[in-house]
């Protein structure tokens, strides 16, 4: 199942989903629904995916590849915002009549970039360092509550991040706080929701790689990131 680079096609397809879940997510956020009274981003369908995702990655090949495919998906995300930003400003055809709307929703403004990428790398980064902790603190029995554990701390941090930074200011505290709360909450529930197949991932990958890392003598420090 090895490629010739050494990586696996498991791993290909696992780092493939949470690239697409991620770039997904920040396309399609400008979005709102309206759930349950809930009002929420469209991303909740799918940016918690990459969650998820990130965990299958900490708990079977451990945090050092982790630390890898997060960093391939901040510059994955930095290159899509480039290029749809180039999009914007490069002077449109006198026939084409969608500029307006082509801004309005890839459009992004530099607040809300600086609160997107903020709160990726660290949601992303504390949920991978929790799982790996866990993982060796409960001697890689209980997935269920490092996956469960670590999203609770990574998806707090992340719907922290990001809205105290795009929002601070202009909506006022009580609605920011619920905001927050309502985000984590429902990011949370998708996850233990997502317990099973998690299982059934990990389980799957850990057979077929035969891999089953613990990271003992990890280095955490994100910046390490060509380790």
């Amino acid at each position: 199942m090895s490629t010739r680079n050494g990586y696996s096609w498991d791993f290909v397809v696992i780092v493939g989903l949470f690239v697409t879940s991620l770039l997904t997510a920040n396309i399609v956020a400008v979005k709102l629904i309206r759930i349950f009274g809930l009002v929420l981003p469209v991303a909740v369908v799918i940016f918690p995916v990459s969650y998820i995702v990130g965990d299958v990655l900490t708990e079977v090949y451990g945090y050092d590849r982790a630390r890898r495919v997060i960093w391939l998906g901040f510059c994955c995300n930095f290159l899509m915002v480039v290029v749809l930003w180039l999009g914007g400003v490069l002077p449109a055809a006198p026939f084409w009549e969608a500029q307006a709307a082509y801004d309005r929703i890839l459009g992004y403004t530099p607040r809300l970039l600086a609160a997107s990428f903020l709160a990726y790398l660290a949601g992303e980064f504390v949920n991978a360092f929790v799982l790996a902790k866990m993982k060796v603190a409960t001697r890689g029995r209980w997935l269920w509550t490092r996956t469960i554990g670590s999203t609770l701390v990574g998806q707090g941090i992340d719907s922290m991040v990001f809205i105290t930074i795009a929002f601070w200011g202009s909506i006022p505290a009580g609605t920011l706080f619920s905001a927050i709360a309502t985000q984590w909450l429902v990011k949370s529930a998708y996850e233990a929701a997502a317990t099973p197949l998690t299982y059934k991932v990990v389980s799957l990958l850990k057979t077929r790689e035969g891999v089953d890392a613990y990271d003992l003598d990890t280095r955490f420090n994100p910046l390490l990131w060509w380790k």
